[in-house]
């Protein structure tokens, strides 16, 4: 019923005269593509500008928290920490959860170590990158823990040299460390960067989702323009764009 309100009102909203200022909008990194490709298309078809600063919390939260019209995440998880960051600037009523995006393991280009799942990543001898933190706190376990075999996840975290705080940190560390052959992420990062790593699928029994979602401050439900983006962001148009970068809309 959201979605179908959310997308009403987009239709209604979107030819409505647009405000003087920009609609700022912050969040992580990881949807940033598709979030930034999303501003630029309704920027045209509105004619207002749609400003998108992505990165870790860190870098834009007291901005955020003075000029935020519309705040995205990356996990659910995620966005509870940021309704706490804000405080209370986000108005939970208007949060909607927008598109998955599924965990992936990232492996050099050419796959030379030939890893075909998580499976592979249970054996010794890989060297394994993952991120904690930034919607993605304890996704390895999750994944490795799926099947309730606790042997699955010492053998995984036995296999883990390396912990990022983040995935823009965990790029860096990635690019620096070419002894790693394994990085586990979600799978829209190769599609962002596809000559740094090649994408291997997780096993279905292994997978796990998390999603993109959006929320109007206390700043933006006055803004007609930001209540529009968001609305805007549940239309089919903003739902191929996220696909196209890698998200699932099913």
């Amino acid at each position: 019923m959201r979605t179908f309100i959310l997308t009403a009102l987009a239709a209604m909203t979107i030819a409505a005269p647009a405000c003087a200022g920009p609609v700022h909008v912050f969040g992580p990194g990881g949807p940033a593509p598709a979030m930034k490709e999303a501003a630029a298309t309704f920027s045209k078809l509105r004619g207002v500008k749609v400003e998108v600063v992505a990165g870790p919390t860190s870098d834009w939260i007291d901005a955020a928290k003075q000029s935020g019209d519309v705040i995205y995440s990356g996990s659910e998880t995620m966005m509870t920490d940021l309704q706490l960051a804000m405080g209370d600037r986000i108005d939970p009523t208007t949060i909607t959860p927008l598109y998955l995006r599924v965990s992936n393991i990232l492996v050099r280009p050419g796959n030379p170590q030939k890893i075909r799942g998580l499976r592979d990543l249970f054996r010794p001898g890989h060297r394994v990158l993952v991120v904690n933190g930034a919607g993605q706190n304890g996704l390895w376990e999750d994944m490795a823990g799926r099947t309730g075999d606790i042997a699955k996840v010492r053998a995984l975290r036995s296999n883990i040299v390396r912990y990022a705080k983040n995935s823009a940190e965990a790029k860096q560390v990635w690019i620096a460390d070419p002894s790693l052959d394994a990085w586990i992420i979600w799978g829209i990062w190769q599609k962002a960067n596809p000559t740094l790593a090649d994408a291997v699928p997780v096993e279905q029994s292994y997978r796990i989702y998390r999603d993109v979602g959006s929320g109007l401050t206390t700043i933006g439900k006055s803004n007609p323009d930001a209540v529009a983006f968001a609305a805007w962001l549940t239309t089919p148009a903003a739902r191929a764009i996220f696909v196209k970068w890698g998200w699932e809309a099913n």
